[in-house]
Order: structure tokens, then C-alpha cells, then sequence
């Protein structure tokens, strides 16, 4: 602008829209930060209230959760659904082993399994799953699947972090097989009851 032009005031409806801008976008601040729209605070109000053990998923209004005593509850206008508890198959019983020859794979299995505290009954289950996989045949092999040893490992070479003789080593099959067991089914009869279900383990 040159020096010396008078400067042209600005015309009260200028003035007018600016305030009504003003006053719109102060009243959408405050809207939102009452209003929370993603409801992520009361998420959290729920998962911190002690009533529940721990969110596991948000989806929509919806709330997945480990619970307690398993009831669906209702915080914040959002709906809290206990997670179902897995479902393992309940434990039928095998045939009586009897009593295994000494220094047999049967009975490395049968002292094995008393140190771990499980029954005799756990044991006769054991017996019956590793009948029907491999006949406890150290060097059984399914070449179709590559399921190796007494446990039928898939691969074999699994078995290798219970000992480098995994191929050739009952005990050592046998270790790793009980634990591949416990850490799966839980117990041999846990085992034995889902091959009778599924056929395998």
C-alpha cells in the first residue's frame, strides 16, 4: 500500500462472520473433549475397575475379557463379554499297561513319568497313545508326515533339543515326548483322549 493511502476499515460483517467462526470452533473444541468420541478412556475405566482381569480386544462397543467368574458386564454403555475358556477334550482311560520289562523303553517311560507325579493311570495312557503311534519303536518312521521315533516327532530332528542322540535314544525320545505331552494336552490321558477324538496328537 502506498504511503499516504488511508486505509479502508473493515466492514462490520467482517467483524460479525469472525466472531460467529470464533465461537464455533471454541464450541467444537469443548465438544470433543467432553464427548470423547473414540470412548478409549472408558476403556480403560473398565479394564482398571478391578472387576475385570484383563481387556483383550476392543471391537466397536464390544469388549472381550478374561473374567473371573465369567458373567458378561456392562460399563460405559459398552457391552463386556467374558472369553470363552479353551475346551480340551475330558480324559478317557486306556487299558492297564501292567508292569514293563526292566531296561525297556516302557519302563525308562514308567519312571519317567512317576518323577513328573502323574498316576498309573497316566502312564497306561501314555502306553496306549505310543502303541498306536510308533509301537515304541525308536527308529519308527512315517514317511508321509516325516513323524519320527517313539513320539512320533514332526520332524524328528525336534528331539534334539532333549539330547543330540534323539535319533537313537529311547530315554531321550521319551523326555522330549513327555514334555511335547504336558505342554499340549496336559497330562497322557489328555493326549490319548484327543487321539481317540482327532486319531492323532
Amino acid at each position: 500500500m502506498p504511503v499516504g493511502t488511508p486505509r479502508r476499515a473493515r466492514s462490520p460483517r467482517f467483524h460479525w462472520l469472525l466472531g460467529v467462526f470464533a465461537y464455533l470452533v471454541s464450541t467444537g473444541l469443548v465438544a470433543v473433549l467432553l464427548v470423547e468420541p473414540t470412548g478409549l478412556s472408558s476403556a480403560a475405566s473398565v479394564a482398571a475397575s478391578g472387576d475385570i482381569a484383563e481387556v483383550a480386544a476392543i471391537e466397536g462397543q464390544e469388549l472381550l475379557v478374561d473374567d473371573a467368574d465369567g458373567a458378561a458386564r456392562a460399563r460405559d454403555e459398552f457391552t463386556v463379554t467374558a472369553k470363552p475358556a479353551p475346551v480340551r477334550p475330558a480324559a478317557v482311560s486306556a487299558p492297564a499297561a501292567g508292569t514293563p520289562d526292566p531296561g525297556s523303553a516302557k519302563a525308562i517311560a514308567l519312571e519317567l513319568v512317576t518323577a513328573r507325579g502323574w498316576s498309573s493311570a497316566e502312564y497306561d495312557c501314555l502306553v496306549a497313545l505310543w502303541n498306536k503311534e510308533s509301537g515304541w519303536n525308536v527308529y519308527a518312521h512315517n514317511a508321509s508326515s516325516g513323524a519320527y521315533g517313539i513320539p512320533q516327532a514332526v520332524p524328528g530332528n525336534k528331539m534334539a533339543s532333549a539330547g543330540a542322540d534323539w535319533a537313537t535314544s529311547a530315554r531321550t525320545q521319551i523326555v522330549w515326548g513327555l514334555g511335547y505331552v504336558q505342554g499340549r494336552y496336559g497330562t497322557p490321558c489328555g493326549a490319548w483322549s484327543h487321539s481317540q477324538i482327532k486319531g492323532w496328537y
